[in-house]
């Protein structure tokens, strides 16, 4: 097989064959093609895209190019989520644990925060003496005791996604769906999961503004996740303004707390139990999902899932304390308040512009090298819908550093948009809903 005759055929609109597929790849995880055609090829396709069979090819053919977990490495039936990123998106905080009091299997493997979206791992690691460098042992020792793990991703999984994105991010092909599909499920088959929810955001602050983007996206999604033998399922949620209050990383803890308490913000609350009941139905756990919702609404009132929260933490190193005292969480040494110019109702709130203000304050990272400040972040005190007076806070800055402040500061006040007879609809938090398996 050559690497050339593989670039003109997909260059000339031709489909790859699975075998094709098994050579590329393999060739780019131990370097016998150069990259130069690897990214070649990516450019191919990025222009003549792929079918439905060639994409399912490359995301089992990516999945196998590292170490996998299998459902008897995990114990059995196992769930998994994923999220395509957003502002103040707490929901694996929350639904990890639910799930586990709801008796499923989570063996749940995060990333870190790059660009406006925060990262899972980086919000567990601001909790004192949290570990999520599990080794393989490590983590399924976890998993078949306890139902419960949550940790980084290691190197050796999945290789062939980290070397293509990197080729892709220097290429500008990283906007083409077969890819972004085949990247995302990749990782979630070599997870072991039987089942899978992918929460994709749609709206400002979503990685696909576009809700026709966001759509063909959770198709291709779950079409593919089923053709490889996974029960799936797609929600298409909102991302025009942050979810939750809390946007950085030890705030968005405390948020998490406050949610397994019963406590929290009806939008975060909502969509993890809408999140979840997908996964209980699929499990076997519940007859519909209006049954499972109660369930998993039970499970938040009755301190079974904040019991499995305070499981998760201590098994893993981590400090429990910090559901009791939050303040046991990294501080920030200041707060600054964002405070309304006139009177109204806030029409809009711009979740990318929150994301990026609380980014400037070190809650984030613009490239993987940089560290981030666990205590930093936005505080939301009024969201859509919401009347205002002039002078009223709108929201509080917390603050370490402050050399970008003022652009924050700035930042979050053009984020919000109020108008005196603004007559605003109500947020739905799911738009739709795509399932299969």
């Amino acid at each position: 097989m050559n690497t050339v005759d593989l670039i003109r055929k997909k260059r000339d609109g031709g489909t790859l064959t699975r075998d094709e597929i098994e050579y590329w790849i393999d060739g780019t995880v131990n370097g016998t093609i150069p990259e130069y055609q690897v990214s070649a090829l990516l450019m191919a396709t990025f222009i003549r895209g792929m079918t439905n069979e060639e994409a399912a090819h490359l995301t089992d053919v990516m999945a196998h190019s590292g170490s996998m977990f299998t459902p008897e490495d995990l114990g059995g039936f196992t769930v998994d989520k994923h999220s395509t990123g957003g502002v103040g998106d707490t929901t694996t905080l929350v639904l990890i644990p639910l799930l586990a009091a709801a008796g499923m299997t989570v063996g749940k493997l995060s990333g870190r925060a790059l660009g406006h979206t925060g990262g899972t791992i980086d919000k567990l690691e601001s909790i004192p003496g949290f570990r999520t460098d599990l080794s393989r042992e490590e983590f399924l020792g976890l998993v078949n005791r306890t139902q419960l793990a949550l940790a980084d991703h290691t190197d050796d999984m999945v290789p062939a996604d980290r070397i293509l994105y990197e080729l892709r991010d220097v290429t500008s092909t990283v906007d083409s769906l077969p890819l972004i599909v085949a990247s995302i499920m990749s990782k979630k088959i070599a997870g072991g999961a039987q089942a899978i929810v992918i929460d994709v955001k749609t709206g400002a602050g979503a990685f696909l503004p576009r809700l026709e983007d966001s759509r063909k996206l959770a198709q291709s999604l779950v079409s593919i996740g089923a053709q490889l033998g996974r029960k799936m399922a797609a929600l298409i949620t909102d991302m025009s303004q942050p979810l939750g209050r809390m946007v950085g990383n030890a705030l968005e803890v405390r948020e998490a707390i406050d949610t397994l308490k019963g406590e929290g913000p009806e939008d975060l609350t909502v969509l993890c139990c809408e999140l979840g009941a997908e996964l209980l139905v699929f499990s076997g756990g519940s007859p519909d999902r209006e049954t499972a919702i109660d369930r998993l609404r039970r499970h938040l009132s009755d301190g079974s899932a904040l019991g499995k929260f305070a499981q998760l933490i201590e098994n893993q190193g981590g400090n429990p304390a910090v559901i009791e005292d939050p303040t046991l969480l990294p501080q920030a040494g200041k707060t600054i308040e964002v405070t309304a110019s006139g009177d109204g109702v806030i029409a809009t709130l711009d979740a990318l512009a929150v994301g990026r203000a609380a980014n400037l304050l070190g809650a984030g990272r613009f490239t993987k090298e940089e560290s981030i400040d666990p205590a930093v972040g936005v505080q939301l005190m009024r969201k859509v819908g919401d009347s205002v007076s002039s002078g009223e806070v709108l929201a509080l800055l917390h603050v370490n550093a402050t050399g970008r402040l003022e652009e924050a500061k700035r930042m979050v006040e053009q984020a919000y948009r109020i108008e005196a007879d603004a007559d605003v609809s109500e947020v739905r938090m799911v738009i739709e809903r795509i399932v299969e398996g």
